[in-house]
């Protein structure tokens, strides 16, 4: 049998081909309502008829100002294929979809020989889920529905994507462009106000064997990138993903503490305000974010490890199903991908397979009305 593990990274890869350093001087050695849009490169964002239209602005200069979000949500994205649009969707604990939009996929992008690994192209901030289409138009959209454009990034094409994470106040926007090669990738990274591009900073670039992607922000003076290999052909769980994470100054990108290793302890999450946790093969460790470990724990085999937003539980994905760490608690047969709150985890899907909410203090699955896989929370700071 497959090992779950494996099929799961192969599917993000997928997905996004189709979804958590390497050397240089600066990073150091490897260094409500129901809302739905259809959104276009080519229009200001539309509300569908099923709710009032909401206030959009084809400029960031005419974007309502954030609104705090009362509550928490998980993110879900369906798979990004070049060839067609995409789905976005916030899903609130009670399982319903509490806004969702549509936009253009980006291009496929591939390494010659090798596939590109990939974020999906979405950020989340205190307020709101920004999400990218295929012309580099970044948009936003509120648990309330409100939506329009924010920013721009650079097009993709085939060999080229840019990549971004908004900080938690939505001021600032921190954005990798990779160009892939035989040799691997030659990454720049820049950051930006969010609304008008002011204030550009231009702060790292290299090139080779390992790339990087912005994974978010820790609070708003401190930026979380992960180190990730630039092409990948396929092998064992956790080859082709997040590997070690790089909390960085986001003026200069001096790097101020590592979150796992490259070669010993491999990140095996997606990162939480809490921090992440890595593996080392028969131990795995939660790790706060200057670096420390708060505790250890037995995990004698692979598999996805998602850290709750305050730290206090691990959600233990493998072939089975999911199982909270340290308890007799256990959901066969679903396989999580990310925390909505303390209480509540988030199992992704597609038409064969019911993406579900699951609660865990009444122990009962609520199925969930769109699909995708997880790509993070809000609110989103780390």
């Amino acid at each position: 049998m497959h090992n779950l593990v494996g099929l799961m990274m192969e599917r993000r890869r997928l997905a996004v081909l189709l979804i958590v350093l390497a050397s240089g001087a600066a990073c150091g050695p490897l260094g409500g309502p129901t809302g739905n849009a259809r959104l276009s490169p080519t229009a200001s964002p539309q509300a569908s008829s099923s709710q009032s239209s909401a206030s959009t602005s084809p400029t960031p200069r005419g974007s309502p100002a954030p609104k705090p979000v009362a509550g928490a949500y998980g993110v879900l994205v369906t798979p990004i294929t070049g060839s067609t649009q995409y789905n976005v969707a916030l899903i609130g604990v009670d399982g319903k979809v509490a806004a969702s939009a549509q936009t253009t996929s980006p291009a496929v992008v591939s390494c010659p020989g090798a596939g590109a690994p990939l974020p999906l192209p979405v950020s989340t901030s205190n307020s709101r889920l920004y999400f990218m289409d295929g012309q580099g138009s970044v948009y936003y959209l509120s648990p309330g529905g409100e939506t329009g454009k924010a920013t721009s990034v650079p097009a993709g094409t085939a060999s080229r994507r840019a990549m971004f994470a908004v900080s938690p106040d939505d001021h600032r926007i921190a954005v990798i462009v990779n160009d892939y090669s035989s040799g691997g990738a030659s990454t720049r990274l820049y950051v930006e106000d969010l609304n008008g591009g002011g204030n550009h900073l231009d702060i790292y670039s290299q090139s080779g064997a390992k790339t990087l992607w912005p994974v978010g922000w820790h609070g708003t003076t401190s930026l979380v990138l992960a180190v990730v290999p630039s092409c990948t052909q396929g092998g064992g769980p956790f080859c082709c993903g997040i590997q070690e994470l790089h909390v960085v100054d986001p003026a200069t990108a001096a790097r101020r503490f590592t979150i796992g290793n490259i070669t010993s302890c491999v990140i095996v999450g997606p990162a939480s305000p809490a921090g992440d946790i890595c593996w080392a093969g028969s131990t795995s460790s939660i790790l706060n974010w200057t670096g420390g470990t708060v505790r250890s724990y037995a995990q004698t085999g692979p598999a996805i490890q998602l850290l709750s937003p305050n730290g206090g539980q691990v959600a233990v994905v493998d072939n089975t199903g999911t199982s909270m760490q340290g308890t007799n608690l256990t959901f066969p047969g679903v396989f999580a991908c990310g925390w909505i709150d303390e209480a509540h985890v988030l199992a992704g899907g597609d038409s064969q397979h019911q993406p579900r909410v699951v609660d865990l203090s009444a122990k009962t699955q609520i199925p969930v009305a769109a699909q995708g896989d997880c790509a993070g929370r809000l609110p989103g700071g780390l």
